[in-house]
Order: structure tokens, then C-alpha cells, then sequence
């Protein structure tokens, strides 16, 4: 423990640093639960996007398959070259609770039509047109995951971080400045009852001094 100077100075100080040890301890709790029912309603969120992701990709699978069981693999994959692209997507930030969360955006859609997909339209089946669609989906519905799981990311590391501060105040710093004004009490009640017995003993030489005068006195 470390080592405190047994003063009536040092006593005030410390109870003043444990009072502010509970008051932070406490806007820290309040933090942590806010971003407790913050991030459970961006779980719910995730765990919504995730199954739709896994339906979608399901379907998208599906449909690929039909596509290149009656058009031809061949077919398929050209219009695939045919139809490649770029995707853009942006970066920016906002606060949850003061907690500086990153916010994945698309800066253009992925979702294209049959006229704007590179490949002539009459030179592709419909099977392929859908299941074209359907993948844009999928990565349109990538985007919108990528932002919610990057938020819960963000929300979980914060809410870890928070609860380690908890903890260090109420295990570490609160126990060890209660140890330190018990012992700094301990060593003041002792002074002080030193100070006392001396007191008496003073009092009763005095007392002493005074009943030898008197006599003395009394005897001359």
C-alpha cells in the first residue's frame, strides 16, 4: 500500500479522492448501461441482417445454378465479364453516447438495371438477368452489414473499456483509499489517545505538586 503521511490533511484528502472515486464510478456505470442498450438493439439489428444475408445468398445461389444449368456456363460467365463494376463506398463518422462510431455509407448503389449492367440485353436470358439482380442485392445488403457490425464492433470495444474502468475503481482504487484512511484513523485515534494518557499524567503531577506545596504549608 502506499505510504501516507498520518495527518489530519492527508485524512480530508483521501475521503475527498474516494468521493470522487463512487461519483466517477457511478456516471461510469450509467455510461456502460446506456451503451449496454445501445449495442443489444444494434445486436438484434446484426443478427436480422446476417439471416437475411444468408436467405439472400441462398436465393442468389439458386438462381446462378438454374441460370447455368439451361443457358451454359459459358453464357453466364460472359455476361459476368461483361457486367463487371466498380463499387464505391464511403467513410464517416458519427457519436453514440459520446462514443466516436465509424458509419459505412454507399456513395452510389450497387443495384443496376438490365440497361446499365455492361451486357446487351437481348444477347442475356432472364434467368441471368435475375440472378445478376439478386447478387447486387446481396451486395447492396454487404454495405448495410458492413456499417451495423461496424458499429457493434466499436459499441463492444467501448462498453469493455468502460467496464475495465468500473472495475479498477471499485476493486483497486475505492479499497485501497478506504485502507489508507483506515490506517491514517487508526494512527490520529492513536495520537490521540497518547496525547491523553499524557495529559492525565501531566494533570496528576500537577495535582501532586500542588497537594506537596499545600502541606507543606500547612505543616510550616
Amino acid at each position: 500500500m502506499e505510504e501516507v503521511r498520518p495527518t489530519r490533511s492527508e485524512l480530508l484528502e483521501r475521503k475527498g479522492q474516494i468521493q470522487l472515486a463512487k461519483q466517477g464510478m457511478e456516471l461510469l456505470k450509467q455510461k456502460r448501461d446506456a451503451l449496454l442498450i445501445e449495442f443489444m438493439a444494434v445486436m438484434d439489428e446484426t443478427l436480422r441482417l446476417s439471416g437475411s444475408l444468408e436467405q439472400m445468398s441462398r436465393n442468389a445461389q439458386f438462381s446462378l445454378t438454374v441460370a447455368k444449368a439451361v443457358d451454359g456456363g459459358v453464357t453466364v460467365r460472359s455476361a459476368a465479364m461483361a457486367g463487371k463494376g466498380t463499387i464505391k463506398v464511403g467513410m464517416t463518422g458519427t457519436k453514440i453516447m459520446g462514443v466516436a462510431v465509424p458509419v459505412v455509407n454507399k456513395s452510389e448503389s450497387p443495384l443496376r438495371t438490365s440497361f446499365t449492367r455492361g451486357y446487351a440485353v437481348t444477347g442475356v436470358s432472364s434467368r441471368i438477368d435475375e440472378a445478376a439482380d439478386k447478387f447486387e442485392k446481396i451486395l447492396d445488403a454487404i454495405i448495410e452489414y458492413a456499417d451495423i457490425e461496424t458499429r457493434l464492433k466499436r459499441l463492444g470495444e467501448e462498453i469493455q473499456k468502460t467496464s475495465r474502468r468500473v472495475n479498477a475503481l471499485e476493486q483497486v482504487t475505492i479499497p485501497t483509499l478506504s485502507e489508507q484512511v483506515r490506517a491514517i484513523q487508526m494512527t490520529l485515534d492513536e495520537r490521540a489517545r497518547e496525547d491523553l494518557f499524557r495529559l492525565k499524567k501531566v494533570k496528576k503531577q500537577i495535582e501532586r505538586s500542588k497537594a506537596a506545596r499545600v502541606a507543606a504549608a500547612a505543616a510550616g
